[in-house]
């Protein structure tokens, strides 16, 4: 008697199991992806800056990374803030990204200019709509 009522909870549980699987991956395949075809044309040209032309010298790495601790530890700024590319070579910084606000693009630009090393700030940060 133990055994059937091992087995048949085995059962229930299994085919509990594999109806959460199937939901999950029929939902996975009708989620839509976003689109953002034209902002990586745009940053195909070579005129932009994008992540790839980050310096590895360890003075603009530590630019980066105080730049991205001081944006993180703003609690008034959105997550994209929180979020936005800092590129840094040879002391000049480009902010990149969507912001929620010009108010938010200036402290983002604000706080960036207050690192020390920093010799120059390209804002091109991009307000939401």
């Amino acid at each position: 008697m133990k055994n059937i009522t091992v087995v048949l909870l085995a059962a229930v549980l299994i085919a509990g199991c594999s109806k959460n699987q199937s939901e999950d991956k029929q939902a996975s395949q009708t989620a839509v992806e976003p689109d953002n075809s034209g902002r990586n044309v745009r940053d195909r040209d070579n005129q932009n800056k994008t992540s790839g032309d980050q310096s590895e010298s360890e003075a603009d790495r530590t630019i980066s990374q105080n730049i991205r601790a001081a944006i993180t530890a703003d609690d008034s700024l959105s997550t994209n803030g929180k979020n936005v590319k800092i590129i840094t070579s040879d002391g000049t910084v480009t902010l990149r990204g969507p912001v929620k606000s010009d108010q938010e693009k200036t402290t983002i630009e604000a706080k960036a200019k207050q690192v020390a090393g920093v010799k120059k700030v390209d804002n091109q940060l991009e307000i939401a709509s």
